[in-house]
Parts: C-alpha cells; sequence; structure tokens
C-alpha cells in the first residue's frame, strides 16, 4: 500500500467505528482485524501503519466525528505530511476541500464535561489520553514479587502495593511461562487497590456482585489465602466463564460462580440475604476512568446512557444491602471520573439507607492514594492516571451497623 492508500484505508475503518460507536456495534479491534482479513494483500507494515493513523485520530477525538473523514482532516491540520497525501490518487483520499468539516480536538466530549470531578483538570484530561503501562498482580497462591521480579528484568514495583508490578505498554506476557502457570495476571494498579480496598480475611465469606472475568475475584481468593467462601456473580455469561478456567490457572479454589437473570438479582441472591461480611460492587458504568485503554468508548457515551447508568448502579447498591451481615462491609466502585457515578451514588445511598455509614478509614486515611472526594456522605477515593499513575477510579468502604 502507498502511504495515501494507508491513509484512505485509515479513512474508511474511522467510518466503520463511529457507526459502530453509534449503533452499539464491534470494537475497533475487531473491526480493523475484520478490515484486514478481507484485504490480503496489506503487509504488516501497512498494517500498523494504518492502525496507528486510526488510534492517533481517536486519541484526538473527543466529540464522535461526522465522518472518518472529517477525523483525519482534523489530524492532517497539524501535521502537514499527513495533509500533502490527500491528492486523489494512488487509491488515496481525495484533495482537502476548503470547507470541508474537520473533527475538533478534544479530550473529553463537550456535554460531559460538567460531569466530571473538579479534580480532572487539563492534565488529568490529557492523561487519559496516554497509553497505559502494564500492570500485573502477582498471584500469593503460587509465588512471590521476588520470583517474579527475577523473572521479568524490566519490571519494577509499584509503592503501596507489595504484590503489583509494573511494565512497558508494548510488553508481551502472553506466551511467558509466569502466565500460563498462573503466576500473574495482568490487573491495572487501581483494580489492586479496589481489591486491597475489600481487606479481606481467611475465612471470611465474600459476594463479588458484578465479578465479570473475575480479576478482582481472584485477587481476593489469594488475600484470603483460599480460606473461605467467595460468590462470583453476574449477568454476562460470556464474562463469567471466563473466571473458571482463570481460577483453575490461578490455583484459586473457593470460588462459586452464579449468572444472574437480569431484572431477577434479588430474587435468585435471596438465600444470600445477610450473609456476607464483605461485597463488592465493581459496578457497569461509563468506563470514562479506562479511555486510555478504550479512547473510542469516548464516542459510545451519551447522556441518556450515562443516565441509565445511574439508575443501574443505584439498584445495585440496593441488591447489595441486603446481603452484607450486621457489621460487615460493602465496597462500591466505578472506573469512572464521572460524580453522579461515583460520591453522588454513595451519598444517596447513605442517604436511603438508614444504619450505613462509610467507612472513614478509606475516606480520610493517608495511606490510600489518589484524593477524597466527598459529596454529602459520599467520600470516598478518586485515583487517576496524571495523579496516581492508575486508571480512573472512584471507590468507598462503607459499613453496615
Amino acid at each position: 500500500m502507498t502511504p495515501a492508500a494507508r491513509v484512505q484505508a485509515a479513512i474508511e475503518l474511522l467510518d466503520q467505528i463511529i457507526i459502530a460507536a453509534r449503533d452499539g456495534g464491534a470494537a475497533a479491534d475487531v473491526l480493523i482485524a475484520r478490515y484486514f482479513k478481507e484485504r490480503r494483500y496489506a503487509g504488516s507494515k501497512d498494517r500498523r501503519a494504518v492502525r496507528e493513523l486510526v488510534y492517533r485520530a481517536i486519541r484526538r477525538t473527543g466529540e464522535r466525528p461526522v465522518s472518518g473523514r472529517a477525523a483525519m482532516l482534523g489530524l492532517a491540520d497539524t501535521d502537514a505530511e499527513l495533509a500533502a497525501l490527500f491528492t486523489g490518487e494512488g487509491h488515496g483520499p481525495a484533495p482537502i476541500g476548503k470547507d470541508e468539516p474537520r473533527a475538533a480536538a478534544s479530550a473529553v466530549p463537550t456535554w460531559l464535561l460538567p460531569h466530571l470531578y473538579p479534580q480532572i483538570d487539563e492534565a488529568e484530561q490529557a492523561a487519559m489520553l496516554e497509553r497505559a503501562p502494564l500492570d500485573l498482580r502477582v498471584n500469593t497462591l503460587k509465588t512471590d514479587r521476588t520470583a517474579m521480579l527475577a523473572a521479568f528484568p524490566d519490571a519494577v514495583v509499584i509503592e503501596g502495593l507489595e504484590d503489583a508490578l509494573r511494565l512497558p505498554a508494548d510488553s508481551a506476557i502472553e506466551q511467558s511461562a509466569a502466565y500460563r502457570d498462573g503466576l500473574i495476571e495482568v490487573q491495572d494498579a487501581g483494580s489492586q487497590w479496589l481489591a486491597k480496598a475489600c481487606a479481606v480475611r481467611a475465612g471470611m465469606r465474600v459476594i463479588d456482585l458484578c465479578a465479570g472475568g473475575g480479576g478482582k475475584t481472584l485477587a481476593l481468593a489469594a488475600d484470603m489465602g483460599n480460606d473461605g467462601q467467595i460468590l462470583a456473580t453476574d449477568i454476562a455469561r460470556a464474562r463469567l466463564q471466563q473466571l473458571a478456567p482463570r481460577a483453575e490457572r490461578a490455583g484459586a479454589t473457593i470460588i462459586d460462580t452464579l449468572l444472574l437473570n437480569p431484572g431477577k438479582e434479588e430474587a435468585m441472591l435471596a438465600s444470600y440475604a445477610g450473609e456476607a461480611d464483605l461485597v463488592l460492587i465493581d459496578a457497569p458504568c461509563s468506563g470514562s476512568g479506562t479511555w486510555r485503554r478504550n479512547p473510542e468508548s469516548r464516542w459510545r457515551l451519551t447522556p441518556e446512557r450515562l443516565a441509565k447508568l445511574q439508575r443501574d448502579q443505584a439498584n445495585l447498591l440496593d441488591i447489595a444491602s441486603k446481603l452484607v451481615a450486621p457489621g460487615g462491609k460493602l465496597v462500591y466502585a466505578v472506573c469512572a471520573i464521572t460524580g453522579e457515578e461515583g460520591a453522588d451514588q454513595v451519598d444517596a445511598f447513605v442517604r436511603r439507607h438508614s444504619g450505613w455509614t462509610v467507612d472513614k478509614a478509606i475516606a480520610d486515611d493517608a495511606y490510600w492514594p489518589g484524593r477524597l472526594v466527598r459529596a454529602g456522605e459520599g467520600a470516598g477515593r478518586l485515583l487517576t492516571p496524571h495523579h496516581d499513575g492508575t486508571d480512573g477510579f472512584y471507590f468507598a468502604r462503607l459499613q453496615r451497623g
């Protein structure tokens, strides 16, 4: 492919990604893989170059653009070499018209700005679009950090997390013996801090209410030393099915799973009412804290979707409140940087459920990373890429009286 043809391919892919974002279709990576599967003539250098162009345009453009060409023209406005390829020759894009629409550069969709925590300033917004490092959790059921530092010479420790390591973003570990044998798990430091906030101990009864693929479930099992009971639940069958093989690889033997039917979660969990020492809710959310990993998700988020997510989050908190034993705890988290999904949710929960209080050890103790955020009674911690080197996370720990 000529350089100009690569630009045209990127424009075509961006058109597909924009439509998928609008209609809830496949992710960008999936669409890129499909595109090149149908174009075997494209070599590895072509694929790499096109992919880089696509993601440069995505990361630059916070608002969903009107077209792939508009997204690429916005990029070309500050890249003379790229603009020079718009000649219409050699399967390249047509010459640039004087009044053609161009996607504006932005980190955050304009409509979302009023919803962000005040701490999400321009520096944080820019950091949300940088490439994330590769964080690992050392599986203490099988090994220790000293051994894994020897296995991964490029790794560095993460302050405050005794089981965490950090590698450069491009590190490939899936083929390593350590990964294959369950000695390590890929897990962002923010997620590891969330597991740490659960403060689990051996013998506890734990419910991971939105377990997904089970990354935090496995971290809890390791922290409990495989002693106790963990029930991992979710409404997504495909995601929950990933947990069993992961648990087997990790040597985690105390985990049971329960697939929940949407709308019937409370009834299906009725037999567990009042039994859990801890319930963890890593709630479905906007994913705005993970933009550096999934920048296209900005194009999928709408005010309507944000409002629905908030209703779902409140419902999950209400369901969880019935599962916690007297004196037990509830940890609520979202990988989001909007106050309505985090501190506001906790504040509303405490106000509508008597007997529940925010655990001050999480809210106020300087041991915890991030920054204290407070909305009424919804005090918790906010982790962010620029300030903490993690994905964007809000978490709070609540206690039942």
